[in-house]
């Protein structure tokens, strides 16, 4: 409907001249991201799946540290790390016997190269997991038939592993690419003009909200093909193993310069995805703490981000058990279909999201106030949007594919001989979800809840577009900064964000590490 309203003469502006470039850049970021994130994260499931050396247990949980780091934190890092003034071009012209940035000076890393590189090393965490629990997974009887007809060690993972896995890859790779179609102060900070920076500029600089809905329509025809091609590259995943118990496959021990070249492999991916960033942000941040210690926006914007996305997460973890919780004493087709629906958000890019959610939601604060008015005279103001409730719907709206998958997974290890013999023990089924379900499920749901309350923390392009007015998180009080250029201002803000968005990565790790 918003779409459809008249734009005036800036429509055509912006087909002409804003939306072929944006499209294009946007088409090409999910290429090389997509490229990077694939060939880093397959590479990286291999090399600790595969091989044994010095080290590879550090590599095997490390390697997802990079999920820690939002891209917009990484962007942000690398403009200060890389500048013609900063640190790594400081060492280099002091090496070369330079003196200033007008003799020797890297390229800009506000390119596309530099986005591409970006959401490359970040987001090959998504790929990373997919496959090397695919690669655990796959029973060593495989590889040693492949070997016996004549493969050599090195084909079996481009003849035997490689092609088991793919089903695995693509599910990673179509998550890397929808956080890359998510993604707003990253691309903005790069001087990427993509189709999310598109719709956030044209709605909030040009104030033109048709024209914004009318580019996340295009937005989610991308969303789609994603989808849709994620689908496709699982067409044929239909494999099964004969033996109850596989034998995995035996790792490969490796020794000196091999396992050190193999160490150095599995190293720079975190270095430059996670341990760049992080070291940067330390530095920044105790400058920034000796000169002016915490400043008052700065815990105000903590004690926001935490509120709401505590609020959030709880309303969240309700929605989600009551869909799977429903799924589990239901299997018709309905459930199965709320399911799927619930997993439709998380697809949906935050801006995209945003635009379909402030116009019902104007619409119910304009009919409230003038019912408030009719009765008694006075104004309610914008009750949903002016409280955050129009943020929480967003979040619930977008991360409600976390909670539900995740507490229907914790739902589907219990046996449903438990729901029987508790019936037959006169437990009705509200004493049945309290005293059997709940418990059993108990670190499902938490282990969702933390997931969720992380994501509500980092999440920028929806709380940039529905937060109330006088109301900064730590990621907009973050964007805000670096859109301003001060760098160190933000410096303790994307820190806090960065701790805290290491407690999914330690779960993930712990869940991770039980797959052998």
């Amino acid at each position: 409907m918003v779409a459809l309203a008249d734009t005036g003469n800036l429509w055509g502006h912006i087909v002409q001249h804003v939306l072929p470039q944006a499209t294009w850049n946007t088409l090409v970021l999910l290429a090389g991201a997509g490229l990077i994130a694939t060939m880093v994260g397959t590479g990286a499931a291999w090399l600790v799946s595969a091989y044994d050396f010095r080290g590879r247990g550090f590599l095997e949980w490390a390697l997802l540290l990079p999920l820690a780091v939002p891209t917009y934190i990484m962007a942000y890092a690398y403009l200060d790390i890389l500048n013609p003034l900063g640190p790594v071009q400081g060492v280099l012209r002091w090496v070369l016997g330079y003196s200033s940035p007008r003799e020797f000076r890297l390229p800009d890393i506000r390119a596309m190269w530099g986005a591409i590189l970006v959401f490359g090393f970040v987001l090959y965490p998504y790929v990373y997991l997919t496959a090397r629990a695919m690669f655990l997974t796959q029973a060593a009887n495989v590889a040693e038939v492949a070997r016996t007809l004549g493969v050599p060690r090195s084909g079996v993972f481009w003849r035997v592993a490689l092609p088991l896995a793919r089903p695995a890859i693509a599910v990673g790779v179509s998550l890397a690419l929808m956080e890359v179609l998510n993604d707003v102060g990253a691309s903005q900070f790069l001087g990427v003009r993509t189709l999310t920076a598109t719709v956030y500029t044209t709605w909030i600089v040009r104030t033109d909200l048709a024209g914004a809905a009318q580019i996340a329509i295009g937005m989610l025809a991308i969303v789609l093909a994603v989808l849709m091609l994620e689908r496709w590259a699982r067409r044929k995943q239909r494999f099964a193993s004969t033996a109850q118990n596989a034998r995995q496959m035996q790792r490969q021990p490796l020794a000196g310069p091999v396992a050190v070249f193999a160490f150095g492999l599995g190293i720079a991916p975190i270095l430059i995805g996670f341990a760049g960033p992080a070291l940067y942000l330390i530095v920044a941040a105790v400058r920034r703490f000796e000169f002016a210690g915490l400043s008052a926006s700065l815990l105000r914007a903590t004690l926001n981000t935490v509120s709401m996305s505590a609020l959030a997460t709880l309303v969240i973890l309700a929605v989600g058990f009551a869909v799977a919780y429903a799924a589990r004493l239901h299997t018709a087709k309905w459930s199965a279909a709320a399911m799927r629906i619930a997993s439709l958000g998380y697809a949906v890019p935050g801006t995209v999201l945003a635009i379909g959610i402030l116009v019902p939601v104007a619409a119910l604060d304009r009919t409230v106030g003038n019912l408030w008015h009719s009765w008694t005279g006075g104004t309610a103001g914008l009750l949903l949007l002016g409280s955050g409730a129009a943020l929480i719907y967003a979040y619930a709206a977008r991360f409600l594919a976390i909670s539900a998958g995740g507490i229907d997974a914790g739902l589907s290890r219990i046996p449903p001989a438990y729901d029987h013999a508790a019936r037959t023990l006169g437990q009705t089924a509200t004493g049945t979800l309290v005293r059997v379900h709940l418990p059993l499920s108990r670190s499902a749901v938490i282990a969702a809840g933390l997931l969720v309350f992380v994501d509500c923390m980092k999440e920028l392009p929806a709380t940039l577009l529905l937060r109330p007015l006088n109301f900064e998180s730590l990621a907009t009080l973050l964007y805000g900064e670096a859109a301003r250029g001060t760098y160190e201002d933000a410096a303790l803000a994307a820190l806090i964000i960065v701790a805290i968005g290491i407690l999914p990565v330690i779960l993930l790790a712990r869940t991770s590490r039980g797959i052998r």
